[in-house]
């Protein structure tokens, strides 16, 4: 194959006839196929583009797939608020690398996306050659803040309101402006747009937010989240969120959703554990630094194979 065409995205529909429901996802994939799998998951309310910049920078390494989580965009979306619990999206993941043939695959991962990866790293760690978490906090972590840290619980609390029926017409109401709305509130720009918010890009994002039946499924993944801001949750051992692959955690430390202090005593949870911060970089850190993601994923997973 052509080298620019290696390192373009591609589009396939894939079937993934393992599952019960028999998941169909759209993905974008670039690279060589015969290189080590990477699988890239984007969280809400994106969609594979999420990781657009990046991939290219990734494909001379790696055979790289960036799906859209059932639910988003173009792939199916069921109908069953359970179907979107982490266990249920994390099976797509799996069976995704046993349709390429791979038993283990790296894995990077985004917001709603780092919480499927968190959930595959601590219930099939052995499927993971290693992690990579871009600000998504690690589930015991997070139910911890949202339980005791009242910074956190305020800087939560859109949960709360996403979980309520009807948010998904909200959000696409006037021309979807209350979502971009949210694009400017996450970024701590206040209401001045991003330089990466291009009108191509609102364009392209308009599209996926609008496909049928796309919002209310985005917004089932807050319904069917264990944990939220004022909920009374049962006492939690450590133990049973401990992760058993390798681990970068990335951090914009201008996230107005996902604070800092999510970071803190995840050493405790994530034995192998590398901790990037990158000042002046917000929720959306893929869009804002691109190639410092790439780099930093490609030097990362680079160093664990030469560890294998």
């Amino acid at each position: 194959m052509n080298e620019s065409l290696r390192l373009k995205p591609q589009f396939d529909f894939i079937a993934l006839p393992s599952l019960p429901a028999g998941m169909r996802l759209h993905v974008a994939s670039c690279g060589d196929p015969s290189h080590p799998l990477l699988i890239l998951l984007h969280g809400f309310p994106e969609y594979w583009a999420a990781w657009e910049d990046v991939m290219p920078w990734l494909a001379r390494d790696f055979h790289v797939l960036a799906p859209d989580l059932r639910g988003f965009n173009r792939s199916d979306k069921p109908q069953e608020l359970k179907a979107y619990r982490a266990s249920a999206v994390a099976a797509d993941v799996l069976a995704l690398m046993d349709h390429c043939g791979h038993e283990q695959a790296f894995v990077a991962a985004h917001d709603w996306g780092g919480a499927i990866a968190w959930k595959l790293a601590i219930s099939d760690p052995h499927r993971l050659r290693a992690l990579a978490i871009c600000n998504a906090p690690h589930p015991y972590l997070f139910a911890r803040a949202l339980m005791e840290n009242e910074a956190q619980q305020q800087a939560s609390a859109y949960m709360n309101w996403l979980r309520k029926p009807g948010s998904e017409d909200a959000l696409l109401a006037d021309d979807c402006a209350l979502l971009e709305r949210f694009f400017l509130g996450v970024s701590g720009l206040g209401k001045r747009k991003p330089i990466w918010w291009t009108d191509a890009r609102r364009a392209a994002y308009r599209e996926a937010w609008t496909q049928a039946g796309a919002m209310l499924a985005g917004t089932h993944y807050y319904r069917a989240a264990p944990w939220y801001p004022g909920q009374a949750v049962q006492s939690l051992n450590p133990k049973d969120f401990q992760v058993g692959c390798p681990s970068l955690v990335i951090w914009g430390e201008d996230d107005q959703a996902l604070l800092p202090l999510l970071l803190d005593g995840l050493d405790e949870v994530v034995p192998n554990l590398r901790v990037e911060r990158l000042a002046r970089a917000s929720h959306w850190l893929l869009h804002e630094h691109p190639v410092v993601i790439a780099q930093m994923l490609r030097d990362y997973f680079l160093d664990q194979m030469e560890l294998e």
